[in-house]
């Protein structure tokens, strides 16, 4: 009788062991526990599952569901098995005692102990070996195939360990600046390190042989590699190398920069992955036979493509939202899947039969994606914390039916038992579907199926016609997607194109409608507002603040101008001026009793003359300034005008302490009118006086 497939999962409140095809029922001598369990996992050979509670790890035979083993340690965050069984690991939050020092929170123990004989022994187990381990990403130990050695990775170096004792490093592998390493799963045993850039050095990975490291048989050197993904094939024979950047500097995307390469393990192959499709790589995985991988990259709508171990393309499927991409333990099936923020649809492809279509799955919101270990079914999940509601499993046939539902509330973990492929042949699945469970039945009889899909929404004005190609996807005929480069990720094909109001029927405006301040290529101006001819694209308020500036600085001229023809005129004695300060003295006189007169007009005012006032004012600011004949304005190149309007020390004291004057008597007019001033201005009142010595003291008398 064959094995049947198992599966397990773990809720807020407790965990279950479901066998599934064909009874589809709950393991039958197991004790489901209840209360706060952090985590679960099944031991790769499939012969252990174990759980951990706030007070101890238990161990079960996952056949039977029996306990066989109890750990004495608690709080345990993390748990793993090595690939045999042999060994469990665990990892807790990293604390202090009470000296102030580091715990060792990383504890690996034997899976069965022994007796004197050598005998199993069930019960609680002992410690092999403790390590300080901080961090949670990359905690557990790294093992061969055959359990010989373990590793794990230290500040600048790799140390291995005979599995059976872990208190004496048996060998280092020393590389500077290492961040990650993975060991190969083969019999020939290997190890790849990856070392970021640094100080404007390339990234690198190293492949090693165990334990020759004087030299790597095969590296790869580059640049856009702040941390990768290291995938070996299951013979490990060859390393996948998914390298990615934390920011893409060209202003593309906002994840960052992804290249694919690859090297063989025994360094007669290395080279970069070719993509012919600009975009993220969202998934790369190997095939079970260790000759092919799949790889989904590209904006979306995705590209999935299989390519041999020379990088060579083997296979193209058709353009969809697809991010996921499985194998089948046989290696006979492919799934391309679309899961996270796409719609979870699930493409099945037979590769046995020309990469032929076999069906598509329309799954709902799944977080949880696995291929059954016999090749025949799918399951899917829902979890939390991802999504807190419609939480459960379902699993469906590879021909597309459903076989099994259930509902589960927060449910947070699910996995299948591992089994070896050879425990299950495959045969032809597709030939014979068997009967699905009665919760399926039940599922699909509240799913109601849509009579005809709604589509997109068409306002009247464009129903009945053609789709523009801008509109459409590009596996439904549309133009492919162009990222400009521009951090905004504008494109030519419609996506991320500046908004613009558009009249229907109107000529197309020939430059495009910037806000004032801004250049048309993005970003602020360095350059002036423009011409007076662009005035029509500001705002009222932009086009007003804009005739003041003009005003104010054709006042300036003016005031430059009169300056100037005044020291003039006063050298060549038409003006009795003792020096070049008299026209700013006649201009403080003249500004003194205008200020008179407003308070004045403040104190008495006058409905009549004030709308008259007001009408003047405003027709003389919406005209421009005359403009000064050509016998009046001096050229701007003459030295003697230059030397006219930049004056002597003497001058510009004076006209600095008229302008002080100046606003000394505004502020009085002011104070007079009832207006509170703030106590600087008072301040600046009550130094008119020494204002005035020292205009005396330059010899100026009023």
């Amino acid at each position: 009788m064959a094995v049947p497939t198992q599966f397990a999962y773990r809720t807020l409140k407790g965990i279950g062991i479901v066998n599934a095809a064909p009874a589809y029922e709950t393991l039958s001598g197991f004790q489901r526990p209840e209360g706060n369990l952090r985590c679960c996992t099944y031991s790769p050979c499939g012969r252990y599952f174990a759980w951990a509670s706030p007070e101890r790890v238990t161990i079960i035979d996952a056949s039977q569901g029996h306990v066989i083993a109890n750990l004495p340690t608690d709080n345990v965050f993390e748990l793993g098995f090595s690939p045999q069984g042999t060994y469990v690991i665990t990892w807790q939050r990293p604390s202090k005692d009470d000296e102030g020092n580091a715990t060792k929170n990383l504890k690996v123990w034997r899976t069965v102990g022994e007796n004197p004989a050598g005998d199993a022994v069930e019960g609680e187990l002992q410690m092999l070996g403790k390590f300080v381990q901080k961090s949670q990403t990359g905690w557990n130990l790294q093992y061969t195939h055959d359990e010989q050695l373990c590793a794990r990775a230290v500040t600048n170096e790799i140390h291995l360990y005979q599995s059976g004792d872990l208190t004496t490093v048996w060998n280092k592998l020393r590389v500077e600046g290492v961040s990650d390493f993975a060991l190969s799963p083969g019999k020939d045993q290997s190890i790849a390190v990856f070392v970021p850039e640094r100080k404007g050095q390339p990234a690198a990975v190293k492949v090693f042989n165990v334990p020759q490291f004087a030299s790597p048989v095969s590296q790869k050197t580059f640049f856009k590699g702040d941390k990768v993904q290291l995938k070996w094939n299951n013979h490990g024979t060859s390393l996948i190398v998914l390298a990615q950047t934390e920011v893409d500097k060209t202003g593309k995307s906002y994840y960052g920069e992804t290249n694919l390469y690859i090297l063989s393990g025994n360094g007669g192959f290395d080279s970069r992955i070719q993509l012919d499709k600009e975009g993220p790589i969202h998934d790369v995985t190997w095939s079970p036979n260790s000759k092919e991988f799949g790889v989904v990259y590209g904006y979306m709508p995705a590209k999935a493509t299989i390519f041999n171990q020379r990088a060579v393309a083997t296979h193209e499927f058709p353009l969809k939202p697809r991010n996921t991409i499985l194998f089948s333990p046989h290696g006979r099936f492919v799934v391309v899947a679309g899961f996270g923020n796409l719609a979870g649809q699930m493409d099945i492809y037979d590769l046995e039969k020309d990469s032929a279509k076999i069906t598509t799955i329309e799954a709902t919101n799944p977080s949880v994606c696995e291929w059954s270990p016999d090749g025949k079914y799918i399951l899917t999940a829902t979890t939390s914390p991802r999504l807190r509601v419609d939480n459960g499993v379902r699993i469906w046939h590879v021909g597309g039916n459903l076989m099994y539902s259930e509902e589960i509330a927060e449910l947070y973990h699910v996995c299948w038992r591992p089994q070896s492929p050879s425990m299950h042949p495959l045969g032809n699945p597709l030939n014979s579907v068997p009967a699905p469970h009665a919760s399926a039945l039940a599922y699909l009889g509240t799913v109601k199926t849509p009579s005809k899909p709604a589509g997109a929404y068409r306002p009247p004005g464009a129903r009945g016609q053609v789709t523009p190609l801008h509109f459409k996807r590009e596996d439904e005929g549309g133009a492919a997607h162009i990222s400009n480069g521009t951090p905004g990720g504008g494109a030519v094909n419609g996506f991320g194109k500046p908004r613009r109001r558009e009249v229907p029927g109107a000529e197309a405006a020939s430059a495009p409608i910037v806000p004032p301040g801004f250049s048309r290529e993005g970003g602020v101006s360095l350059t002036a507002t423009g011409p007076a001819d662009g005035d029509e694209v500001l705002s009222k308020a932009a086009l007003k603040n804009k005739k003041k500036r003009e005003a104010k600085k054709a006042k300036e001229a003016a005031d430059k101008l009169v300056g100037v023809n005044g020291s003039e005129a006063a050298e060549e004695g038409e003006i009795p001026a003792t020096d070049g300060a008299a026209s700013d003295a006649a201009q403080w006189k003249g500004a003194t009793a205008k200020a008179a007169s407003k308070g004045k007009q403040e104190r008495n005012p006058n409905p009549s003359s004030g709308k008259a006032q007001l009408s003047k004012h405003s027709t003389t600011a919406s005209e421009p300034p005359p403009a000064p004949t050509e016998d009046a304005t001096p050229s701007s190149s003459s030295p003697a005008a230059n030397a006219a309007v930049a004056g002597s020390p003497h001058e510009k004291k004076l006209r600095g302490l008229f302008k002080k004057i100046r606003a000394i008597e505004d502020l009085k007019m002011r104070l007079a009118a009832g207006e509170k001033l703030e106590d600087t201005q008072m301040k600046k009142i009550g130094t008119e006086d020494s204002v005035r010595r020292e205009l005396e003291g330059l010899g100026w008398v009023d």
